[in-house]
């Protein structure tokens, strides 16, 4: 019995009988049979059987060497995936290698799926084997035709290839793929590539087989094509999106656009389904980056890929938590060229384009990192990176770039910028640790780069970028030490000025720029409000004056504001609000003494202190002493519970209530009295205090400052509230008011002597100053007859100085010795003025000064001086006031004051009053305020709050006479005045009933008859004149206001029920929508008259409800007058509106809301204002309101937009607008698209005005739209409904196609908004239309002037060309270009096939050259971009472009053209051929000759963007290209030239394609088109003369039939090219000579074509013909020759007088054309002499018939170009004659010889050029002429004779060659 080993062997060896038996015809099937049971064997477990399957094997390998022998390559590989033994794994694996390429394409591709299956598992098996499976399938991958993208086969091919449930296997193949991408094969010794470790390049290698990528070893791959089919595959179907991201990402890096194109492509689609929060694609990408380390590891990733990870990496959050990964990208970014470390984990540092688009996306990268790491993060990186970014810019030179060694690039200055915005932003977000420390070194740093870097403009901007970031780390509460540094920083930078050239000494070289800006705005927004030396900082600023920027001295002035330094210091405290006083915390306003003791205090810059030193108090002295009385008014007021309300009009509130509120004045004057006790703890205030009030009083003093006169506002303000012992001081230098009160200056003036009048009044005041002044004054005042000019100044200034002096002491009851006396006078003097003066400023000084006294109670009726009286003196005031004088006004109501009751009608105080009254008449609305006032005076004196502000001394009112009853019948008159008929005494009526209730309404006599105020004001609200409406409006709103609640109820009653009729009071005046309230033509609007009242009757008619015309009257006014008249300021109906009982109303009719909202946007300002005020007062919650009645709103504004008023559509619009914004699109959605169509509409309104409204809803609704669509996936859903709703819209008749060009101008841009806003998914669904309209668009959106420009080029100086040059370059940079190209990149497989007819009908259809360029710039882009989805399309497109070149505009034809070009990259071979094709025939077989042009183009475009495409073919195109480049016009011959150059290499290339070129020239040589023949026949020269100096016999029969052609027929411009190039062929090539039948046609030709009567072609034919006959040494031409050049001879010869004539085409002129003629007839001749063929008489008979005609040509019309030619001649004869001659010279021979030898020492009198030709000739003839004795003597003598002549050197030396030759 057999054992189990000895059966083994026995089959073992019985296999190998079969295999050893079988031929090779049948080895095949054998194999198939047995070969893999036979390598199971190896599994044995006898070594024996092992041992004899492996002999087996070494057999089998030597009988499958013939390639023909097929293994099976499945059965194995089944095989080897089912069966573990590595044995039988390495030999499958080695008959898989080997016979995988013997098997048939299909078999091999049958093979992918088992290969693909369980590859993974494979390579943890055995890495070794895993790489000969992976290259396997690099080799059948070559074999592999991928369906096309999108298709049914690309998306089952996952199944197909059984990946779908293998998905370790597809990511372990894509991992691997990917890898090979990145692979390159390195120079000798290299294991490792960037982005590849040892073992991925041994893996990808086979483990050290160096010819895996070698193509030409056996079974080597050629590396590019194998990563090009890869990444194909890895692009189709077998792999999903996440699979090939990173595959993709390396390809789309790779150098070979091959590659990168494909990478993109996939990169496109692969980016939206990774997520790029993943943790291990994130570390993938980091390894990448930087590479792995240690021996073994991988290389950093090239440049490019870096750059392309990088970019991924700034948009992953993930990112920034990688702190050392990303930490080290930036390390070795910034690795400077000078001090690379030396560590090798440190990339050594790049240069270059992309190296600085690395370093460039490094500084993008660090930016992010700083915006979105988590402060944790940014703590452990943060200072590392700030420290290199610094050490990166100071390597480069800081603060000023290092130019020494090399000029900045622009790259450098680049990433310079970068630098410092990354440090900015670093610093801000890491501020703890980089910023706030105590010496503030960083930013001490960003400030000098800030003033001292010169590098340019875009890097200053970036370093006041870094300074902005970190603006916002010094918020917070600064430590002391901290706010200490910081101010000590700013205010060095405050003083920093660039160099002045004007003051080179003062100025720091250094400063190229003023920090001042950055540092003004670090102190508003760093350092507290209460600093004080912030404060002062904000005074610095404005101290700059108008040498300062704008924006430093707004920034210097908001930080002085509290309302403003609160904007920019936005606080998260809720309790802070805008209506509150200054609280804690930094809105603290600063302390007035500290303040004061800053600005003005001893040591500062202006120390008021110092008496003795004088001052420059600047530009920002004013605003200093402004900012400090706001200030302490402001603690003032808030003290006192008053505090005035924080807006932005802080200062005017301030100045309300000090003017207005006397209960604020009495607070004040109680805290101040406080404020001036010194004690321990109150020491600094009052000296404060009176530092300020001299800072005012030297303001007032300085004659350099402009505003003197605000310092005396302030003081007088200050000294009306303060006790007399805190300005006390200042009356001890009261002689320096001298100055101001005698200044030019008339409001100083007034200051000023206000001023003198409070300080020399004061008892403490030293008596002789005040006595020496007032006499100075008094003798002005006393010369006012003889006064001019500035001395009626002084006049002026000493009349007020003294009304002031006399009326304050008499209230400070502080009387001088002479007061009586004094007054006396000066009554009298003024008086007089009054009386006799006209001159203006002397009166308003009298008028000034009659108040002053009269109130005060210095001038009474009693102490007028006879002969005056009171009488006369209020009618010479009246005079003035009837002319709408004020301050005569102002003095009779003083005057008034001071006249006491009497019953006596005549009495004075009734006097003035009548006076008064008659001013009515005066139609001046500001003089009836005045004398509103001064009747408010005349009634009740000082009890009148019209006063309040005019009492300037502490203590009581002054005294003045009693009144009863004038208030009451005062009040009776207006009332009654009020009902008059006569405009002008109503409007003043109503005007001093508001005076009378605002200044007496505190007076019971008003108080019981304010219902009556209340009638007669309602009264005036349907008046006619607006100015009666206003003042009706306050007037019920003051009456409101002076009520107690009781009678405030009453009173809204009673105007309630009267306004809607139900009760009434005997109102007058009623309102109707037809009430007309202004004159006609007051307001014009196109559809007449239109008032507030109007528009409010309008809101009513709308709801159904009269009576809102006067429950929502709210008439605030912005007219001029209320706003000088602070006392009005802020009242109207609405504010009794708001605190009326209107709840419930509202509710009842919710109409009103949409119409309300309408009116809140009117054009109309009143009407507007008027509705806000309605709107705020009885809305109190608007947002809640807007959304409970939207759909309202949005129905009555959608109908009122079309309505008839043009007032009501453009408020609807406006109203819309405000609507929609900041709303979600679900609230208005279903409205957007009626919105849209209404307003485009309107948008073509007939009214400007409502065109403008609409045309800004539309500007709303587009952003809107592009804000979502930009705001990415959480506004994509929104944005792409409403993009469904808008685009249909705007590609409608509606929008692009409207009428109306502002319709279509703005639909046009809000495409391009959207297209560019857009992303492809929401976008894609339109693009096809999209792109079709676009490029109509291009033509239509052109001006219409190109047009007639372009008719009427040559006017203006232009060719159409260029400009149509010029309209190319504009289409070119275009943005609508732009956004179709963008609309382009987000084409797909599903979008193409509607591109193609949207696209193909847009070529066919549009006009006008942009539109036309437009669509073959589509093709380019689709070709350069879309590659891969346009490739199936491009044959189509090619032959659509093919037809568009034949426009008959150049610039369109070569535009499609070049898209031919650009086509044929991915056109078919056959569609290329197909145009050739079509290019060839157009270029023969057309009649245009534009056409040949067009030919030119396409070829030479092909040739120039489809290289590749165009070598691959060039034997079918380059033959047409070099006949093509002989084109007779300049236009197609450079386009073929040029097309041959680019694609040639020598002139030699010619003889490659010779047979087609001479085969494509014969067949046109026929042409009945000469410009063709023509062409042809300058082809085939040029062939000949290319074709080198020996040409085949072969070659040349073949060029001959060809030459003979174009040689046959007349004469033409050029043919002596032809000619030329028949004689290159009969001197480069031979077979004419041995062929007698060719030569003697040759020499037919030569013949004929010398015999040609065309001049200038003859000349060149003769020329050849000599060529000729000298090649032709066999024959004897000299009588063919002698026939054809002796008639020319005589013929010149004959002509010889003719007059010189230039050639009309720019050609030889007739003479040069006779002498090159004659030169090449006796040249020909000459050469024609053959004394191999002529002998004896023969020969003698040609030389002299030769002389004759030769001689002739000598003597009868020898130029120099002749005779050179003839001496030339006669030496090549000469050289003849000699080698056939070697007998004696005797006989005839010599005889005619000697004639020769005569001649040729003839030309002594020629040039030395001719001399020198005729002595080379003496040379050749020396050796013949000494064979003979009479020759030899006549040349000897001859010869000395020449010699002696003789004066060049040269030929000297040629004569003695021929006498040596002679001798010798």
């Amino acid at each position: 019995m057999e054992t189990p080993e000895a059966r083994e062997l026995s089959l073992v060896g019985k296999v190998e009988m079969r295999i050893a038996l079988a031929n090779d015809a049948s080895l095949s099937k054998t194999l198939n049979t047995y070969l893999a049971p036979l390598l199971l064997k190896l599994t044995s477990d006898f070594v024996t059987v092992r041992n004899k399957v492996i002999s087996v094997c070494q057999h089998i390998n030597t009988r499958i060497k013939p390639p023909s022998i097929k293994l099976p390559v499945a059965t194995l590989l089944r095989q080897y995936k089912d069966n573990h033994n590595a044995l039988v794994r390495h030999f499958d694996l080695l008959y898989i290698q080997q016979g995988v390429d013997r098997l048939a394409v299909s078999e091999r591709l049958d093979l992918l799926p088992n290969l693909l299956h369980g590859l993974r598992s494979n390579a943890e098996e055995s890495a070794t084997h895993a790489a000969s499976l992976f290259n396997l399938l690099l080799k059948l991958l070559h074999s592999m035709t991928l369906p096309a993208r999108g298709s049914k086969d690309d998306v089952d091919l996952r199944e197909k290839l059984g990946l779908s449930n293998k998905a370790d296997d597809a990511t372990f193949v894509a991992t691997w793929l990917g890898k090979l991408l990145l692979f390159g094969i390195g120079h000798a010794g290299a294991t490792r590539c960037p982005g590849l470790t040892t073992e991925d390049c041994n893996f990808l290698q086979l483990y050290g087989k160096k010819e895996t990528w070698t193509p030409n070893a056996i079974g080597g791959l050629n590396l590019l094509e194998t990563k090009v089919v890869s990444a194909k595959f890895l692009a189709s179907g077998a792999f999903v999106e996440s699979e090939r991201f990173l595959p993709a990402l390396f390809a789309s890096a790779d150098p070979n656009s091959r590659l990168s194109d494909i990478g993109d492509d996939i990169l496109k689609r692969a980016t939206s389904a990774v997520s790029f929060e993943d943790t291990v694609l994130v570390q993938q990408l980091y390894e990448i980056y930087l590479g792995t380390r240690g021996a073994e590891g991988s290389l950093p990733a090239r440049v490019p890929l870096q750059t392309k990870i990088l970019i991924i990496l700034c948009k992953s959050k993930l990112a920034s938590s990688f702190v050392p990964q990303s930490s080290q990208i930036v390390q070795e970014g910034l690795a400077a060229s000078k001090s690379a470390p030396q560590d090798t984990s440190v990339s050594p540092p790049k240069q270059g384009l992309e190296a600085s688009r690395l370093r460039g996306q490094i500084f993008a990268f660090t930016n992010w990192l700083a915006r979105i790491s988590s402060p944790a993060d940014l703590n452990a990186f943060a200072p590392d990176l700030v420290t290199q970014l610094r050490n990166y810019i100071e390597n480069q030179g800081w603060p000023r770039f290092n130019t020494e060694t090399s000029i900045p690039s622009a790259g450098e200055l680049t990433s310079r910028a970068l630098g410092y915005e990354s440090i900015g932003l670093l610093a801000g977000a890491c501020a703890d640790k980089l910023l706030l420390e105590p010496e503030l070194d960083l930013l001490q740093w960003l400030f000098m780069s800030l003033s001292e870097d010169p590098s340019s403009k875009d890097v200053s901007i970036s370093i006041e970028q870094a300074l902005s970031s970190v603006l916002g780390a010094f918020g917070a509460d600064l430590r002391p030490d901290l706010e200490s540094s910081l101010t000590s920083l700013l205010l060095h930078h405050m003083g920093l000025h660039p160099p002045d050239p004007s003051d080179i000494e003062g100025s720091n070289p250094k400063i190229v720029r003023s920090t001042r800006f950055v540092a003004v705005r670090f102190a508003n927004r760093c350092l507290p409000y209460r600093s004080t030396t912030a404060r002062w900082i904000d005074i610095l600023a404005i101290d700059g004056g108008a040498n300062e920027r704008s924006e430093v001295l707004e920034e210097g002035r908001k930080g002085l504001d509290p309302y403003w330094y609160r904007m920019l210091n936005p606080t998260n405290d809720d309790n802070i609000t805008s209506d509150r006083s200054l609280q804690a915390l930094k809105y603290d306003p600063p302390s007035f003494p500290e303040l004061v003791e800053k600005i003005f205090g001893s040591g500062s810059v202006w120390d008021v202190t110092n008496v003795s030193s004088r001052l420059d108090l600047g530009n920002a002295y004013i605003s200093a002493l402004t900012f400090c009385r706001s200030i302490l008014l402001h603690q003032a007021l808030t003290a006192t519970k008053s505090p005035p309300t924080i807006d932005a009009d802080w200062e005017r509130n301030i100045d309300a209530l000090i003017a207005n509120d006397e209960d604020a004045r009495n607070g004040l004057k109680e805290y101040f009295r406080n404020y001036l006790i010194v004690s321990t703890e109150n020491q600094a205030a009052p000296r404060a205090l009176k530092t300020y009030l001299q800072a005012s009083y030297t303001s007032m003093n300085s004659s350099g400052n402009g505003d003197a006169n605000r310092g005396g506002d302030f003081l007088l303000e200050l000294c009306s509230l303060l006790p007399d012992a805190a300005y006390i001081g200042l009356s001890a230098n009261l002689s320096s008011l001298q100055g101001p009160v005698f200044s030019t200056k008339k409001t100083l003036r007034e200051k000023a002597s206000h001023v003198f009048g409070l300080l020399a009044s004061l008892e403490e005041c030293p008596d002789n100053q005040t006595q020496k002044m007032l006499k100075v004054f008094d003798q002005k005042i006393r010369s006012w007859h003889q006064a001019i000019g500035s001395e009626i100044l002084q006049v002026h200034g000493s009349i007020l100085t003294t009304a002031y002096f006399l009326s304050r002491s008499i209230s400070r009851h502080n009387l001088p010795s002479d007061f009586d006396e004094r007054r006396s006078a000066f009554i009298t003097t003024i008086l007089d003025i009054l009386n006799d003066s006209r001159d203006k400023t002397l009166l308003d000084a009298v008028f000034v000064a009659t108040s002053e006294l009269a109130l005060f109670g210095a001038l009474t009726p009693e102490t007028i001086p006879n002969p005056h009286n009171v009488r006369d003196l209020a009618k010479k005031i009246t005079e003035k006031a009837k002319e709408g004088d004020e301050k005569a006004i102002t003095a009779l109501g003083h005057l008034a004051l001071q006249c006491s009751e009497e019953s006596d009608d005549d009495a004075m105080l009734y006097y003035i009053i009548k006076q008064l009254y008659d001013l009515y008449n005066v139609r001046q609305p500001e003089v009836q305020f005045a004398v509103g006032a001064a009747l408010c005076c005349a009634a009740v004196g000082w009890q009148s709050k019209s006063l309040i502000s005019t009492l300037d001394i502490q203590g009581a009112s002054p005294k003045s006479p009693a009144r009863a009853s004038t208030i009451s019948s005062i009040l009776d008159k207006v009332l009654s005045d009020c009902k008059t008929s006569k405009p002008a005494l109503r409007q003043a009526s109503v005007i001093w009933l508001l005076c009378l209730v605002q200044y007496c309404g505190h007076m019971q006599e008003i108080q019981g008859r304010l219902r009556e105020c209340q009638v007669a004001f309602k009264g005036f609200l349907a008046d006619r004149d607006s100015l009666n409406q206003e003042s009706a409006s306050r007037g019920l709103a003051l009456v409101y206001d002076k009520g107690n609640k009781s009678l405030k109820d009453e009173l809204i009653r009673d105007l309630v029920s009267s306004f809607t009729g139900s009760a009434g009071l005997a109102g007058k005046g009623t309102v109707s929508e037809d009430t007309e309230l202004f004159d006609p033509g007051a307001l014009p609007t196109g559809e007449g008259s239109v008032t507030t009242y109007k528009d409010i009757m309008s809101l009513a008619a709308e709801v159904q409800d009269p009576s809102l015309v006067y429950r929502f009257m709210s008439l605030a006014s912005n007219n001029a007058i209320w706003s000088e008249r602070a006392a009005f300021g802020k009242f109207g109906l609405s504010n009794i509106l708001s605190e009326a009982s209107t709840d419930g109303y509202l509710a009842q009719n919710p109409k009103i809301y949409p119409a309300l909202f309408r009116y809140r946007f009117d054009p109309n300002t009143n009407v507007r204002n008027s509705m806000n005020d309605i709107w705020a007062a009885l809305v109190k919650e608007p947002g809640k309101t807007i959304d409970l009645h939207f759909d309202s709103i949005m129905n009555d504004l959608l109908k009122n937009i079309l309505g008839k008023e043009w007032r009501v559509r453009q408020a609807s619009c406006a109203a819309i607008a405000d609507l929609v914004q900041g709303r979600p699109l679900e609230r208005y959605e279903k409205y957007l698209t009626k919105i849209w169509e209404l307003t485009f509409k309107v948008c073509d309104d007939i009214k400007e005005s409502v065109r403008g409204a609409a045309m800004s809803l539309a500007r709303v609704l587009t952003g809107v739209l592009t804000r979502g669509l930009e705001a990415g996936e959480s506004s994509a859903s929104s944005a792409e409904k409403m993009l469904k709703q808008v685009l249909p819209f705007l590609l409608s008749p509606s929008g692009l196609e409207s009428g109306a060009p502002e319709v279509q101008d703005f639909a046009r841009k809000t495409l391009l908004k959207i297209i560019k806003s857009s992303n492809g998914k929401t976008l894609r669904p339109f693009i096809p239309d999209l792109v079709g309209r676009l490029l109509a668009l291009l033509s239509s959106i052109e001006p219409e002037m190109i047009n007639y420009v372009h008719l009427n080029a040559e006017q203006y100086g232009l060719t159409a060309q260029e400009l149509d040059d010029a309209r190319l370059k504009n289409i070119r940079g275009s943005s609508m270009l732009e956004a179709i190209e963008r609309c382009l990149d987000f084409l797909d497989e599903t979008s193409m096939p509607e591109l193609q007819q949207s696209f193909e009908n847009a070529i066919k259809t549009v006009v006008g050259l942009p539109s036309k360029v437009g669509c073959s710039r589509v093709l380019v882009t689709l070709s350069t971009r879309q590659n891969f989805l346009f490739k199936p399309y491009a044959d189509h497109f090619l032959a659509l472009a093919l037809k568009q070149v034949f426009d008959r505009n150049d610039t369109i034809s070569s535009s499609y053209a070049a898209a031919s070009g650009y086509l044929a990259r991915l056109c078919s071979n056959e569609a290329i051929l197909k145009l050739v094709d079509s290019c060839r025939r157009l270029y023969f077989d057309s009649h245009d000759d534009r056409h040949r042009v067009i030919s030119g183009d396409v070829i030479h475009a092909m040739s120039k963007y489809a290289t590749d495409r165009f070598n691959s073919l060039a034997g079918d195109i380059l033959p047409f290209v070099f006949v093509a480049k002989h084109d007779t016009s300049d236009r197609a011959k450079t386009l073929f030239e040029d097309t041959w150059s680019e694609n040639v290499g020598g002139s030699r290339a010619v003889l490659l394609y010779l047979k087609e070129i001479v085969d494509l020239a014969s067949q046109h040589l026929d042409s009945a088109r000469w410009s063709v023949k023509h062409t042809s026949a300058f082809a085939v020269a040029d062939v000949v003369n290319s074709s080198g100096n020996a040409i085949s016999d072969a070659n040349a029969r073949m060029v001959w039939p060809a030459l003979e052609k174009a040689l046959s027929g007349k004469t033409w411009e050029g043919k002596e090219i032809i000619v030329e190039a028949l004689i290159s062929l009969a001197k480069n090539s031979t077979f004419w000579s041995t062929d007698q039948k060719v030569g003697e046609h040759f020499e037919k030709i030569v013949l004929r074509e010398s015999k040609r009567n065309n001049p200038v072609f003859r000349q060149h034919a003769l020329e050849c013909l000599g060529d000729f006959v000298e090649l032709r040494e066999a024959v004897d031409m000299f009588s063919q020759v002698l026939g054809v050049t002796k008639p020319i001879i005589e013929e010149i010869l004959s002509d010889s007088d003719e007059m010189d004539v230039d050639s009309k085409s720019g050609g030889p002129s007739s003479k040069s054309v006779t002498e090159l003629t004659l030169a090449n007839s006796s040249t020909a001749l000459l050469k024609s002499v053959n004394p191999w063929k002529r002998s004896g008489k023969e020969l003698v008979s040609s030389l002299m018939e030769t002389l004759e005609l030769v001689g002739r040509v000598r003597t009868g019309a020898a130029s120099r170009l002749t005779l050179n030619a003839i001496y030339d001649a006669q030496k090549k004869l000469f050289e003849r004659l000699n080698g056939v001659q070697h007998d004696a010279l005797a006989g005839p021979l010599e005889t005619i010889l000697v004639e020769y030898v005569k001649q040729l020492f003839s030309s002594s009198e020629q040039v030395e050029q001719t001399r020198l030709k005729a002595s080379e000739a003496a040379v050749s003839a020396a050796p013949l002429v000494s064979k003979g004795k009479a020759i030899k003597r006549v040349f000897a003598e001859e010869l000395a004779t020449a010699r002696a002549q003789e004066r060049s050197g040269s030929v000297q030396q040629s004569l003695d060659r021929a006498r040596k030759i002679l001798d010798g």
